[in-house]
């Protein structure tokens, strides 16, 4: 059994707190921005627009991200205080809105510049489990999104809670959202050449959903929404409706691809 009391302040500037959720957001998009740019070196005019698209992409996560939070998981509490929407300093983002705000983002962007969005969206894939896994270790340190009760001797007890000792789900997902999920991707993106444009984008959708599925077994509920229907939360709802999405997109490409 381990102890989980870490500061979420990273460090302080001033009267500031730089926080370690900032902070990965920050070296999420960074760090990914970087690898898109590696990915697409072969073309010039595709970096350049990569580089105009970056902004897109920076306002699809944040404005996705927080909007899905208010939509999918607090929409009650989000009418009854509209003023707190944009009010992000005080937590509350979804990952499977800042995805929807991202595909949204690109495809607008593409359009404006008449060019396939799957080119851009499958990069965006490839890169997209290095921000998950820096968001998952900043939720742990958060004591964020933890785990259900536990007896297995790596459970930790997050004190900023309770002291009840629980499974590291978010270490779990920074695993597998993060580390697996990367290399799975990018070993199919070198293995297999010529891959048809949206190829990755769908496999992303379909290997992120069934890892969030599994994991989310090990993740405690919102205590305000608790268990949708059959024991499931959530997360795990819409994690079917996008291994769905991801299903139906793969099958359409490899199709039209034959």
């Amino acid at each position: 059994m381990f102890i989980n009391n870490f500061d979420p302040v990273a460090f302080q500037l001033f009267s500031f707190e730089i926080r370690w959720y900032s902070l990965s957001y920050i070296f999420g998009i960074l760090l990914g921005w970087i690898y898109c740019k590696k990915l697409l070196k072969n073309n010039k005019e595709h970096i350049e627009l990569f580089d105009d698209l970056i902004t897109y992409i920076i306002l699809g996560i944040i404005l996705g991200g927080r909007l899905g939070y208010v939509i999918f998981y607090n929409p009650i509490y989000f009418l009854n205080n509209p003023s707190e929407i944009f009010m992000v300093w005080n937590g509350g983002m979804s990952f499977h809105g800042g995805l929807l705000g991202t595909i949204l983002a690109t495809y607008v962007f593409s359009i404006r510049k008449k060019i396939n969005s799957f080119i851009f969206l499958d990069v965006i894939s490839l890169s997209a489990p290095i921000g998950i896994f820096l968001g998952r270790i900043s939720n742990f340190i958060n004591s964020e999104l933890y785990g259900r009760e536990t007896d297995l001797i790596w459970g930790f007890k997050f004190l900023k809670i309770d002291k009840i000792v629980r499974h590291p789900s978010q270490v779990y997902e920074a695993i597998f959202e993060g580390i697996i999920l990367f290399i799975l991707l990018n070993f199919i993106y070198k293995k297999y050449e010529n891959l048809k444009p949206g190829i990755i984008s769908a496999l992303f959708l379909v290997f992120y959903s069934l890892f969030r599925f599994v994991i989310e077994f090990t993740r405690e509920p919102d205590s305000h929404i608790g268990f949708i229907i059959f024991n499931l939360s959530i997360g795990q709802i819409i994690s079917i409706i996008f291994l769905i999405a991801g299903t139906i997109l793969f099958s359409k490409i490899y199709e039209f691809k034959k």
